[in-house]
């Protein structure tokens, strides 16, 4: 079906602004944004979403800290600066495309 790469490609769109609002609440995780995104109706695996982590932090708007929980280290990502100045322009955006296609 020809919508469903296109879809896709608006879909990560909204995956990366979810990441940059939840980094900004609090440090995430992998396996706890993929449930979150769950709750929003995205399927998204660590084969996917991982690229996305990397890509946002080698765009500066995301930075990674190591933390040992349960004896595993794991990766928490945080909101930068450039990170929450790129979401509220992002923000922006959004409410004015909602209100144009309302």
């Amino acid at each position: 079906m020809m919508q469903e790469p296109v879809l896709r490609k608006l879909f990560l769109a909204f995956i990366q602004v979810h990441i940059l609002y939840h980094a900004k609440k609090e440090p995430i995780y992998g396996s706890w944004i993929i449930e979150e995104l769950k709750n929003h109706g995205y399927e998204i695996s660590a084969g996917t979403l991982y690229p996305i982590f990397h890509n946002l932090e080698k765009d500066g708007l995301l930075f990674m800290n190591h933390k040992k929980v349960g004896g595993k280290v794991r990766k928490y990502y945080s909101i930068t600066e450039e990170g929450n100045a790129v979401l509220q322009a992002a923000r922006g955006k959004i409410d004015e495309l909602k209100r144009e296609i309302e």
